[in-house]
């Protein structure tokens, strides 16, 4: 073999070596949950993953719930928006308040921002007026509530955490009533009665 035929051969190997030590350390990487901000890493099949995760994103929700309802105080063109809205801000403020209470006891950190749909939304629905912002307001506080209830739901019935799954289950009640208001107000707002 030529000089240059074993240099190329050498280098090719090494590179070889380490493109595979590199893909095997990525595997491995990969495979490792990573930390979380309220503790050691937990595998996703925990269920105490699962709780932490609800009341997260219940905290979230919560927030947003606070911020759009207080926005449509401001901007809702019909009194049944702005109703709606400081009706959100209340139940919701006093569910934020009970849920950070579980949390701190159960030592789960909650996020204290809005996630970026929920930031999308609320910029989307701050550039609407009028009738235009009240049916895209009574459209997604529908949506919303819908998923909210599905969420609740599930930690209800499949919940780990007890103090997590009582605060679910007590706050059911609430959601359900704020998806029939969100109902009728959309069907008010869209000309249906």
């Amino acid at each position: 073999m030529s000089r240059k035929g074993y240099r190329g051969m050498r280098t090719f190997v090494f590179v070889a070596v380490i493109v595979a030590a590199f893909l095997f350390l990525t595997g491995m990487f990969l495979a490792e949950p990573l930390p979380t901000e309220s503790g050691p890493a937990m595998k996703a099949s925990d269920p105490a993953t699962a709780d932490t995760t609800f009341a997260r994103k219940a905290a979230q929700g919560g927030m947003a719930e606070v911020k759009m309802g207080q926005l449509a105080e401001e901007k809702g063109a019909s009194q049944d928006v702005k109703n709606f809205g400081k009706r959100m801000v209340d139940d919701h403020s006093a569910a934020n308040e009970t849920l950070k209470d579980v949390a701190s006891r159960e030592n789960i950190t909650l996020p204290t921002t809005l996630n970026r749909t929920d930031q999308m939304t609320y910029d989307h629905l701050s550039k609407l007026s009028g009738d235009a912002f009240d049916r895209a307001y009574a459209k997604d506080m529908v949506q919303d509530h819908q998923q909210d209830i599905a969420a609740f739901k599930t930690e209800s019935r499949d919940g780990q955490n007890s103090a997590v799954k009582g605060f679910a289950t007590d706050t059911l009640p609430t959601l359900q009533e704020h998806l029939k208001l969100a109902r009728e107000m959309e069907t008010h707002v869209s000309g249906g009665q």
